[in-house]
């Protein structure tokens, strides 16, 4: 059985980048006193560039062909997803400077639905009527659980939509959105038939573009920041290498999905945050979160089951 035809293999390889994502979040974090945001953001691919370049070499070697052409779209996807992502990022860090963060952080999660809207018009992949469905319940369930309006909560999402801290965080929604979309395109450009040796390419070259990207308008605008972060290799390799491992997950299952299938299921990462609570902080969940939690397993039941 080839890779091919194992179709339900991005369930997993999107549930291992999810959580990835956590490791590597939880590693960045812990580096932002010692290097700034910038600097925290430059360890995500500066130093998740050497694993995903050992990756390439990897399944290059498994699959034993020759480079692939670059046809000129494949740069444009790549350096049009690196930007968006770079921009998506700072525009979450000016909504976490907001005062009303919190609310601004869960429109961000608009960006599920927004990654429908820019797959029918760039790639023109719309998800069947049963993964909409499940991706705007998904949607809602997500901004229930992030809403600060405790019981109130859908009253605080109506009235919120239009604060600057929202209309903030639909934006940084929306780059992020538009950065997966172009690296799904990134990755079917190549016209590969292998989709991990496709994902890999898009990946090393998405990777090196925002090293260079943002290194180098570091480089001139602070380069103490880069300094700091080259010392900080050991502490830093952390956050590198699980950057990586969820961007191979990511891009290995965008390469074999619709992005909204994808993305959508991503959303498993809040389960996780919530399971831990629970379990290890007994942290009980008001009634408005309990009904959001209920619509974000519906929504991932329903993109699992939708064709």
């Amino acid at each position: 059985m080839t890779f091919a035809e194992l179709t339900w293999l991005w369930i997993p390889i999107t549930i291992w980048a999810a959580f990835a994502q956590t490791v590597r979040n939880a590693a960045q974090r812990h580096l932002t006193p010692l290097l700034g945001t910038l600097g925290a953001t430059l360890v995500r691919f500066l130093y998740g560039l050497p694993f995903a370049l050992l990756w390439l070499a990897f399944i290059h070697e498994i699959h034993g062909v020759d480079v692939p052409g670059f046809p000129p779209e494949f740069l444009l996807w790549t350096v049009g997803g690196g930007l968006s992502q770079i921009a998506g990022t700072a525009l979450l860090l000016q909504v976490m400077a907001e005062r009303n963060f919190a609310a601004g952080v869960g429109w961000t999660k608009t960006e599920i639905l927004q990654v429908a809207v820019f797959s029918f018009v760039l790639l023109r992949e719309f998800p069947s009527p049963l993964a909409l469905a499940g991706i705007v319940m998904a949607t809602l369930g997500v901004l229930l659980l992030s809403s600060t309006g405790g019981e109130r909560a859908l009253s605080a999402i109506a009235k919120g939509w239009a604060s600057r801290a929202a209309l903030l965080g639909v934006t940084s929604g929306a780059c992020f959105a538009l950065s997966t979309v172009a690296f799904r395109g990134s990755a079917l450009s190549l016209g590969l038939a292998s989709a991990p040796l496709a994902a890999a390419w898009a990946l090393a070259a998405a990777q090196t573009s925002q090293v260079i990207m943002l290194g180098g308008w570091l480089l001139l605008r602070d380069p103490d920041v880069v300094l700091r972060t080259l010392r900080a290799w050991r502490s830093s390799l952390l956050a590198g290498f699980m950057g990586a491992a969820a961007s191979v997950g990511w891009f290995t299952a965008m390469a074999m999905q619709p992005v909204t299938h994808v993305r959508t299921l991503g959303l498993v990462e809040l389960l996780f945050s919530y399971a831990v609570s629970w379990r290890m902080f007994r942290e009980r969940l008001g009634a408005a979160e309990q009904v959001g939690l209920v619509l974000l397993i519906l929504g991932l039941a329903a993109v699992l089951n939708a064709r």
